[in-house]
């Protein structure tokens, strides 16, 4: 989506690290600008401006204005790299955009409405994919698309062939690709183990004078044998 935000370029006549650490102890970064059949030219621009792009509501799609030599043209972010530990902006590609000529974008996909197939039918809502390739002009860009998802039941999905293009876009994601669906929640029946019951007083009481009234046999019987010896 283009916007009225220009970014200042100053052109980079050497290169290399040293340079590059250079500028960004300076408050600027290096950047490489290229595309709509011009040249590629090593330039520098400031990262709160670049970062301000990449966190707005339209990203990286933003089409602004590049100022560099007194000439301003549309551009857009295409590649950027990051400090991993810092978080800190390092490099950034920037292409020329040509606003008669076609691109091809990521477009987020959000979604609208309590589907009926969780509010009704206790299921949950899934987001399987949150943006879809689309091709068009640059001043089509949209921010976003949104689905309603109200009348989605268990088992029921969007795909992005029911996304709602407007103008000259083109998808170019496969139209069966599922945006969300509602699914049926697992209930896991887990069977509690079987515990080995505790035998019962009363039957611990009955089975003990078993056990005495087996031993008093066996006694007996030691004490018959021994008078049979003796005689």
């Amino acid at each position: 989506m283009r916007k009225d935000i220009t970014v200042v370029a100053e052109p980079r006549v050497t290169r290399g690290k040293n340079e590059a650490r250079r500028l960004r102890q300076a408050g600027r970064i290096p950047a490489a600008l290229y595309g709509a059949y011009q040249p590629a030219v090593a330039v520098a621009v400031d990262p709160k401006e670049i970062n301000r792009i990449l966190h707005s509501y339209t990203g990286h799609n933003t089409i602004f204005n590049l100022r560099l030599d007194g000439e301003t043209t549309p551009a857009m972010i295409v590649d950027w790299q990051y400090q991993p530990l810092k978080d800190t902006l390092l490099h950034v590609d920037l292409k020329r955009i040509d606003l008669n000529e076609r691109l091809r974008v990521s477009i987020p996909v959000l979604t609208e409405g309590d589907p009926k197939g969780v509010k009704q039918q206790g299921g949950l809502l899934e987001l399987v994919t949150r943006e879809i390739l689309v091709e068009c002009l640059p001043d089509e860009i949209p921010e976003h698309f949104t689905m309603n998802v109200t009348e989605l039941l268990i088992g029921q999905n969007l795909r992005a062939g029911e996304v709602p293009l407007t103008g000259s876009m083109k998808l170019l994601s496969s139209p069966d690709s599922v945006i969300a669906h509602v699914i049926a929640l697992r209930r896991e029946e887990a069977a509690a183990p079987a515990v080995e019951a505790a035998p019962a007083p009363e039957a611990a009481a009955t089975a003990e004078p078993e056990v005495i009234k087996k031993g008093k046999k066996e006694e007996e019987a030691g004490e018959g044998e021994a008078k049979g010896k003796k005689k």
